[in-house]
């Protein structure tokens, strides 16, 4: 299969689902609409709310023009049995041109690829060839406008055919990028390029794993903010490459009141959602850890809308789902496994956090093969 090469960037869009809206739902409820809302911003807004607009006013702005993706943001939809729980948007690809230049010029000279030595003394510099990145075993391709990126540094004249778009399912063989040009540019090129997609393919893989073991069942899979420093827009997009779903993108970008901080209220869990509705965001989804029954029912009672259920039993995690069914959303956490998730699943509860998605997914075997 041929197709054109696209611009690495923004204007690589990645895979789009025709079934999905094509712009995002995130602010669904920004009226003030549904759980949670109650008065009028300034009634309860004090010194330190405005703080906190103005902080957030701030990192719009900072933001303004970047590709950043919205799918970081919670949203409700509690208010209809149809509506979405989750943001929904095609898995755009999370960095501009600009920024995908940085990164692959930091990681080309990290490696040296400008100063190759092995590759300028044993290739003479007018020699030519063709080669395929290959799969050497299954899974979902991500990274491909970085491998790219960094051919074309290398060496502006290198020829680059996608085969596949990122989110595409791969059989062991199957070509992804067919390559002509320059060997040394090629040869100087080929880790960068293969580091890039080997990780985020490695992420995409395996959320994909994850998402077929919960089928059926409602679930979704979500990631978590465990990601590699520097990496978290890429290896996000990398989740959603591979079917699953973005947590808070950030600190910034939702309430989530853990063990920690109910500790430090002196576990009053009614006390901080009140704080968190009186401080946070307009909008911003407010979500509360919770390991006991008593802890679900009194977040329940303070208005969150999101219970996430911490290292349960199955028995006792069914038990607290039913018990938010129409209340809040539920959210699942705490050591899940593939062998165990559609069990946790089965439960009914509508969100399911995997760290391991970022934190552990290996490395998908791919390799560059001259023709």
């Amino acid at each position: 299969m041929t197709t054109p090469t696209p611009e690495p960037g923004p204007r690589y869009e990645g895979p789009r689902d025709p079934n999905l809206p094509n712009s995002p739902l995130w602010d669904v409820n920004a009226s003030g609409t549904g759980p949670g809302a109650g008065g009028s911003a300034a009634d309860r807004r004090a010194p330190d709310r405005r703080a906190t607009d103005r902080r957030s006013a701030d990192r719009r702005a900072g933001a303004a023009g970047s590709a950043e993706s919205t799918l970081s943001r919670m949203l409700g939809g509690l208010s209809s049995p149809q509506a979405s729980v989750m943001p929904i948007e095609p898995a755009l690809f999370p960095l501009t041109s600009a920024q995908t230049a940085l990164l692959v010029r930091e990681a080309l000279l990290e490696d040296e690829a400008f100063n190759d030595v092995t590759t300028i003394a044993t290739v003479l510099s007018g020699r030519h060839a063709r080669g395929h990145i290959v799969a050497r075993s299954g899974g979902v391709i991500a990274g491909l406008p970085l491998a790219i990126e960094a051919f074309r540094q290398i060496d502006p004249r290198i020829d680059a055919r996608l085969d596949v778009l990122d989110g595409a399912s791969l059989t062991s063989g199957m070509p992804v990028l067919f390559l002509t040009g320059h060997a040394r540019g090629i040869l100087s090129a080929e880790r960068v390029a293969l580091n890039f997609l080997q990780r985020l393919s490695g992420i995409a893989t395996l959320t994909a794993k994850f998402v077929a073991a919960v089928a059926g069942t409602g679930a979704r899979i979500l990631d978590t903010r465990k990601t590699t420093p520097g990496w978290r827009r890429l290896e996000k997009y990398a989740v959603r490459a591979g079917g699953g779903y973005n947590h808070r993108m950030d600190l910034a970008t939702a309430v989530l009141i853990k063990d920690n901080h109910l500790a430090a209220v002196d576990g009053d869990v009614a006390f901080a959602v009140r704080r968190a509705r009186d401080l946070a965001p307009d909008g911003a989804r407010v979500e509360v850890e919770c390991d006991t029954r008593a802890q679900v029912e009194t977040a329940l009672a303070a208005g969150a809308d999101i219970v996430l259920l911490d290292n349960m039993s199955l028995d006792l995690m069914r038990e607290c789902a039913t018990l938010c069914k129409g209340r809040a959303l539920t959210e699942a956490s705490g050591g899940v496994r593939l062998d165990t998730v559609r069990g946790i699943a089965e439960t009914g509860v509508d969100l399911i956090s995997v760290g391991a998605l970022t934190h552990s997914a290996p490395a998908l075997d791919l390799a560059l093969d001259f023709e």
